[in-house]
Order: structure tokens, then sequence, then C-alpha cells
């Protein structure tokens, strides 16, 4: 089994041979400190990377965003709202950006709260798959990434967790709607400053010269201004001038000249002086795409492929340097105070601590999605446990809904009343969330579910793809089909799948905790086929694909895939040199039959911290010879035989203060290991 204890991570203390103590101290100082400011420039182009990346988004899929806006039937349905928040969310790649579309049509009355409140929520959701797609970039390392990507997927299972209970609870009672309506009702709100920008202050410079967007056709879109659409959302000028000036314009009649703008008559034509206001372009911006012939896709695409390898690279970098930084003691000091409780009996004040400084984080910077993209790194390499990036990341949807109430308060004094409330709603979702899933620990579900969703990708590191895919794009894309359907067919796919997930659920959990409360049968899923109830077939499936579409050639160690001819030393490199066929805690192999007159050659995994244990038969007249090894540390212990009918050899010994491992054959096609 994995664990999860964060404090036995590994930080290797570097070393500096050839230099005395003294040289090499001011060495080791003199490195470190001239890493810093590295770290900040890494850091500063990863939020500009992600800043970018919103940016791409929605020029690729913005238009299409503010059509689904624009549909005031579907979002009438709750569900349909609530899929819809998420897939404009996952499309501009911002919950600001979605937040302030709902606003501005709540406040233009083309949208009531109650409708806005499921898209809020959807909202919610969708702003967190910025930073799972972030936990990707640390797949390479199977520990790193089991950590990282449950650090980031602990955001995704408390918002599912939270809109599953308070969704149905909005749709009957108006829980929230109503709650916000109080508040607006009790205090005298006025209109204040715009909210302030702290971090665009420092990322504009850079990003404004890469891109720059109107926002605004977006918004024009989703309140159904047609011409919006035939505008490109590359902004062109970045100045320009209202003009106010008085010209002649010819009436149809007399009768239409009033006092205040006096007619004459010229060549039997009656003239009248109108007052015409013109929008004068005075400055363009300065950008890489000011000019540019390419339509908005193309942009939004040139943008998403640069943005996103500028964003693994800085990942990356960030990576490097914070494990080159956070060493020995200083990484084991930093461990302390980041997940270390208060004496007792405060401990559990640390945890509503942390949500505080995830809060106020995230309000420095604006961005849920850059705080949680930021902090991901840190949970992957061990520096923050998931205990305590889960407080960390509920105050970092607080600090973004408190952005947006800054942002209503700036609003016209006409509009401030409903886009204040629209900003309540979202922040009493999140609040009521938090009292949901977090005070009473045994009520922390979202720990526990990201914890398995981890263990689950590091086993198989393309199912970390797949949860993408499914949860983001294709189950809401599903779900926006059938609201288009009508709520029957919805109710009557929904309800049966709904039924059939809690049956699931429940039997699971007996499973575990009361096995003896269930039949025999269902005791267990093996009476199911193997593929209902476990990813191996398809991992295997997908593992055979890889290999055979490998390069071989071009690439010295890795094996192609090839018949069953091939030699069992071939075979047995082709398994070690695959890191997909070696998971962790996996019972034995059988990768493949060596040939009609061989045994099969089986690869054995004992661990994350062992050497695998091959086992390799060179006939079916001979009894396998064994090669164990038990670690890095140790000499392989090599147990030969010569014949079936002749008893095994013990050659080596694990170490000088161990005892010999005893490897006894039962026959061709039974071996066992045991240690005395």
């Amino acid at each position: 089994s994995h664990t999860w204890t964060e404090t036995e991570t590994s930080f290797p203390t570097p070393q500096k041979p050839g230099l005395n103590p003294h040289s090499k101290k001011h060495m080791v100082i003199f490195i470190n400190v001239s890493k810093i400011p590295l770290l900040f420039l890494f850091l500063y182009m990863f939020v500009c990377s992600l800043d970018v990346l919103s940016s791409a988004f929605q020029l690729a899929g913005g238009k299409v965003a503010g059509d689904i806006f624009n549909d005031n039937a579907i979002l009438s349905n709750p569900v349909a709202g609530l899929v819809v928040g998420i897939l404009v969310t996952v499309l501009v790649q911002s919950s600001s950006t979605s937040t302030s579309i709902v606003v501005s049509l709540v406040s233009s009355g083309l949208l009531n709260v109650r409708s806005a409140i499921p898209i809020l929520m959807g909202s919610n959701i969708g702003t967190s798959v910025t930073n799972t797609i972030v936990a990707l970039m640390q797949a390479g390392e199977r520990d790193e990434f089991e950590r990282a990507f449950a650090g980031a997927t602990v955001h995704d299972c408390f918002n599912w967790l939270s809109v599953l209970v308070l969704l149905p609870l909005e749709a009957t009672t108006g829980l929230l709607r109503r709650l916000s309506q109080a508040v607006v009702d009790t205090f005298h709100i006025s209109s204040g400053d715009k909210a302030p920008e702290m971090l665009k202050v420092m990322t504009e410079p850079l990003t404004k010269l890469i891109i720059q967007l109107d926002k605004s056709v977006i918004t024009g879109i989703a309140m159904g201004d047609e011409a919006m659409s035939n505008r490109s959302l590359v902004r062109v000028w970045c100045k320009n001038h209202i003009l106010t000036s008085s010209v002649n314009v010819s009436v149809g009649d007399s009768f239409n000249c009033t006092s205040v703008q006096p007619c004459w008559q010229s060549n039997a034509t009656t003239w009248t002086t109108q007052n015409m206001t013109l929008l004068v372009n005075i400055e363009k911006c300065s950008h890489l795409f000011v000019d540019s012939w390419l339509s908005d896709l193309a942009v939004g695409l040139i943008l998403l492929a640069c943005s996103l390898l500028l964003l693994c690279t800085c990942l990356l970098l960030l990576v490097k340097l914070l494990n080159s930084l956070l060493q020995g003691q200083v990484a084991k000091a930093i461990q302390r105070i980041i997940n270390t409780d208060f004496p007792y009996p405060f401990g559990w004040l640390a945890g509503y601590l942390a949500i505080l400084v995830g809060a106020g984080m995230t309000f420095v910077v604006q961005s849920s999605s850059v705080f949680t993209s930021a902090i991901t790194p840190l949970i992957g390499i061990g520096v923050i446990s998931i205990e305590r990036a889960y407080p960390l990341t509920l105050g970092s949807n607080i600090g973004t809904t408190t952005t947006a109430i800054l942002a209503a308060l700036a609003s016209p004094g006409d509009k401030l009343a409903a886009a204040f409330q629209v900003a309540l709603c979202h922040f009493f979702f999140n609040i009521l969330g938090i009292l949901l899933w977090y005070p009473v620990p045994t009520t922390r579900l979202p720990i526990r579910m990201a914890r398995t969703l981890g263990q689950r990708t590091a086993k198989y590191r393309w199912f970390a793809v797949l949860y993408l895919l499914l949860c983001f794009l294709l189950l809401p894309s599903l779900v926006f089909a059938l609201s288009m359907a009508g709520w029957q067919i919805m109710a009557g796919v929904g309800v049966p799948v709904a039924a059939a997930l809690l049956l699931v659920s429940v039997v699971n959990m007996l499973q575990v905790h009361r096995p003896g409360c269930l039949p025999v049968r269902l005791r267990s899923w093996d009476f199911l086929p193997v593929w209902m109830h476990s990813l191996q077939p398809l991992d295997t499936l997908l593992t055979k694909v890889t290999l055979c579409c490998a390069k071989g050639a071009s690439e010295p160690g890795l094996i192609q895939c090839s018949m069953d001819h091939d030699g069992p030393q071939k075979r047995s490199h082709m398994a070690l040199d695959n890191l997909v066929l070696c998971y962790i805690d996996e019972a034995p192999t059988v990768v493949m039959s060596q040939g009609a007159d061989e045994a099969p050659t089986v690869v054995m995994s004992q661990g994350a911290d062992e050497a695998p244990t091959v086992v390799m038969s060179q006939g079916l007249d001979k009894a396998p010879t064994v090669v164990m090894s038990q670690g890095s540390d140790e000499a392989p212990t090599v147990v030969m035989s010569q014949g079936a009918d002749k008893a095994p050899t013990v050659v080596m010994s694990q170490g000088a203060d161990k005892a010999p491992t005893v490897v006894m054959s039962q026959g061709v096609d039974r071996v066992r290991s045991t240690r005395l």
C-alpha cells in the first residue's frame, strides 16, 4: 500500500566534492541565493502563461459561449444551467469571465437570479480544470504525480459534492436566492470603486504585448446583439474618442420640425440640423496579432499551443528549482511549519487559518486558478500535504467570490442590486459547501475521494486524461444534449443512471466495512466480467497499442512489438524498460509467451522501493532461473537449477548482515520465494 506521510519525502542534500568545508558552505549559499530570482521569474512566466491560456480559450470558444448564454429557454432548467456554467468556464478558462457575463445578463433583465445560480455553481466546477491540467505536467514521476493529481482534484471533488447537495436544495427551496435577497434588502449598498487589480498590474505589461481581447463581444453576443457576432475578439484600437457634431439632414415633412431643431427649405427639400455622435479611432493597440489576417479560431489555437508549451516549461523548471532549494533540514522545517497543527486543544484552528490564507492570497492574485495551480507543484513534491491543501483550496473559493463582490459594487446604481445579489449567491454557495464538507473530520469526503483518484492515476497514467475529458467535456455535453431534448427524456435517462451509481456506491461501502451483511455473491465483483470492475483490460489494450506504435529503432533502449519468436532476454528487457508495465503494488504480470517450446517470462514488481523480480525459463525441460533483487543497495540473489529434477542452489546472500534467500521450486510451472 502507498503511504501519504509527507514527512517521509526524501530531499537529498547536494554534494560538492573537491571543496573545503568553508568554501563549500559559501558555494551552496551563493547557488541557493542565485536560484531565488530565477524562481520568481519562472513563477511570473507561469502566471503569464495562464493569462494567455485564458485568452486563447476565449478566442477559440468565446463566441460559442456567448451563443450558449443567449438561449434562455435552456437556462431555465437548473441542470442545463449547471452544465452551461461548466462548459462556458472550461471554454473561456476563467470563472471571472463567465461570472461577469451572468452579472451582465441579470443586470439587463435578460436572466433572472433563479436561473443564474446554477450557472454560478457550474462556473465553480469549471474553474478547477486549470490546476488539474497543471497536475498532468508532473506525470513523469509516479509518486509526485499521485500527490499532485490528488491535490488538484480535491477542488473538483469539493465542488461536485457541494453541487449534488445544494443544487436540489436550491431548486426546491430557493435557499441561496432568498438568503442573498435578504442581505441586499437589509443593507443599503452604495456603488463603490472598481475592484483592485493587483496581479494584472504586473502581468499585463507582458501579456498585452502578446494579445489583447475585446471581451464586450462575448457579453454582447450573450445579450443577443447580432452585430457582435461578426466582430473579432482581437482588439485593434486601444484609444478612441467620441466626437459629437452637427450635420444637416433632410426630413420628410415640416411637421417634424420643432423650435429646438428649426427647419429650412432648399430646392423643395426640408432640412434640419441634428447632433451626430461618432466613435473615432485614434491609436492602434500594440500586440502581435493587431494586424493579423487570421481568424479568431486560428489565433486562439496558436496561442493555445504556445501557452501550453510555456506552461509546461515553466512548471518543470519550477519543480526542479523547488526540489533543489527545498532540501534536507530546510524542507523538513517548511513541512513542519505548513503541515503541523497548533498545540492541543487548538489544533483545529490551523485548518481555518489555512482557509483565511487561501482567501487572502486569492484576493491578492485575483484568480483562484492561479493560486491553486501555483500550489499544485508544491503538493506534488511533498511540501504541502493534501490535508493542508484542502483548506487552502476552500479559502481560494471564498477569495475569488470576494473579488466578484467588489466587482459588483462597481456596477452602476440601477444594476447594483442585481449584480450584488448574484455575487452573494456565489459567496454563500461556497460558504455552505465549506460548512458541509469541512468542520467535521468525518465529512471531509473530498480528501478521501482525491486520494483514490491520485492512486488510480498513478497506477494508470492515462486515467488522468480520461478523467479530464469525462468530467469537464463529455459528461457535461451529454447532459446538455439531454436537457435540450426535454426534461422528460433527461429524467428518464438520469434517474436510472443515478440509482445505479448509488447502488454501486452502497455495495462498495458494505464490501469494505460490512461484508457479512451482503450475500456471498455480492461480497466481491468477481462474478462480473473483468472489464466491468477493473481498468486492467483497458490498460492492457492501451499498453499494447503504445508498444506497437513505439519507434524502437530511433531511440536506443526501446523494444518494438514483435511476434512470439523473440527470445526471453528481449522480452524481459522490454518489460523492464517499459514503465507502463511496472505498476506499484501489483501482483505478478505475465508479459507474453516465448514460443511453443518455452515457458513464459514473468515480471514481478515488489513495490515502489524494490527492483523487479524477473523469473525466466529457458525451456520446458529446465527449472526456472530466478534472479531476485531486493533493492538498489543490495546484491542480487541468483538461483540456478540445471534441470527439472534438481533442487535449486542458493548462490548469493542479500548482504553481510542478512540471511540468504532460499528459492524453492515446486516444478517447472511454479516458483516460490521464501526469506529466512
